[in-house]
C-alpha cells in the first residue's frame, strides 16, 4: 500500500483504513504521490547547488525532510480548513477522488490535528536546523515557508492567489532557495531553471481548479480559474506547458545547461495530450477509455502526469549535465 500511495491517491474504505498502520495512514492522508513534485525541487536545488561547488549532504537532507515534510502538512492544513469551512460537503470534488479524512469519517478533527502538529513540526524542525547552520536569509525564507503553508488554503486559494502561490513555491522558493540555503549564493539562472518546475507544478493546480470550476463558484471560492473564465483558463495552463519546453531551450541556448537536458522532450507526447484535452471544455462524464478510478480528475490527473514524467527527465537531463562539468 505505501507504493500505491506514492503512485496515486487510492480511494479507501473505512474498513481498510481501521487496517492501515500510521505511515501508511499518513501516506494516504497527505497524498504523498504529490509530493514526488517537491523532492524533485529539492534535488535539482541539490544538483545545481553541487555542479557549482556548494554541496552539503546533510543539509540538503535537512532540506529536502523540510520541504517534503511542510508539503504534506500543507495538504493535511487543506483538508482540515475545506472541512471546518464546509467546502468539503455535499459530494464537492475533493471527496470524489480520494479520502478526505475528516468528511469520510476517517479521523478525528483531533487525529487530525495531531497529524498535523507531527508533519508541521518535523519540517518546522529541520528548517530551524537549517537556519541555525546557515544563517542569512534561511530564517526569511523559512518565514515566507510557513506563511504558504499555513494561508494557502485560507485566504490565499479562496482569492485567486492559490495559483501565484504554487508557482512562486515550486521554483524560486524551493528551487532558488534551496539553492541559496545549500551555496548562500543567489543566483539568478538557478531561478530561470526552477521555473519549468513550478510552471509544471502551476499546470497541475490550474487543472484541478478547472475540473472544479462550477463547484468552486457555487462554493464562493474564487479561484485563478472562476476569475479568467474556463476559456482563458484552459488557454493560460496550455500555454505553461508549451512555456516549460521554451525555458528548457532558452537555458540550453544560452549555454547554463548543456545539450542532454533537451532529454525533456520526452515528455512531450503527455503534454501534447493534455495540450489538445485543453483545447475543450472539460466533459460532463469520464471519456470511454478513461482509466478506472480517476474520474472526476481530467484536466489535473493529464497535467500531473505530463508535470511527473517532465520533472522526472529534467532531474535526470540535469544529473547528466552535472556529470560533465565535472569530468
Amino acid at each position: 500500500m505505501w507504493g500505491q500511495a506514492l503512485k496515486v491517491i487510492p480511494a479507501v474504505t473505512k474498513a481498510q483504513w481501521e487496517q492501515f498502520d500510521v505511515i501508511t495512514r499518513w501516506l494516504v492522508a497527505t497524498r504523498s504521490a504529490v509530493l514526488v513534485m517537491t523532492f524533485v525541487s529539492a534535488a535539482v536545488a541539490g544538483l545545481l547547488a553541487f555542479r557549482d561547488a556548494g554541496f552539503d549532504p546533510w543539509v540538503w537532507v535537512l532540506l529536502c525532510i523540510g520541504l517534503v515534510f511542510a508539503h504534506a502538512a500543507n495538504n493535511l492544513v487543506n483538508d482540515f480548513t475545506d472541512y471546518a469551512k464546509g467546502v468539503d460537503s455535499g459530494n464537492y470534488f475533493r471527496a470524489q477522488y480520494g479520502p478526505q479524512p475528516l468528511e469520510h469519517g476517517l479521523m478525528t478533527r483531533a487525529t487530525m490535528l495531531r497529524y498535523i502538529g507531527v508533519t508541521l513540526g518535523i519540517a518546522l524542525a529541520a528548517g530551524i536546523a537549517l537556519v541555525v547552520m546557515r544563517g542569512g536569509a534561511t530564517l526569511t525564507l523559512l518565514g515566507i515557508g510557513l506563511v504558504f503553508v499555513l494561508f494557502y488554503t485560507w485566504p490565499m486559494k479562496f482569492i485567486g492567489l492559490g495559483e501565484v502561490a504554487v508557482l512562486a513555491v515550486w521554483g524560486p522558493l524551493m528551487v532558488g532557495g534551496g539553492y541559496y540555503v545549500l551555496t548562500g549564493q543567489w543566483d539568478l539562472d538557478v531561478l530561470l531553471a526552477s521555473l519549468p518546475l513550478s510552471l509544471g507544478a502551476t499546470v497541475v493546480i490550474f487543472g484541478k481548479h478547472i475540473d472544479k470550476l462550477d463547484q468552486d463558484q457555487a462554493k464562493g471560492i474564487r479561484t485563478l480559474p472562476v476569475l479568467l473564465g474556463d476559456p482563458t483558463s484552459r488557454l493560460v495552463a496550455r500555454a505553461m506547458l508549451v512555456l516549460q519546453y521554451g525555458v528548457v531551450a532558452w537555458l540550453v541556448t544560452t549555454g547554463y545547461f548543456m545539450m542532454p537536458v533537451l532529454i525533456v522532450l520526452g515528455a512531450t507526447s503527455a503534454m501534447s495530450r493534455a495540450n489538445r484535452a485543453l483545447t475543450k471544455p472539460r466533459p460532463a462524464t469520464a471519456p470511454a477509455d478513461w482509466p478506472p478510478g480517476v474520474w472526476p480528475l481530467y484536466f489535473v490527473a493529464m497535467a500531473f502526469v505530463h508535470t511527473r514524467k517532465f520533472g522526472l527527465y529534467y532531474l535526470v537531463g540535469i544529473v547528466i549535465d552535472v556529470v560533465l562539468h565535472h569530468v
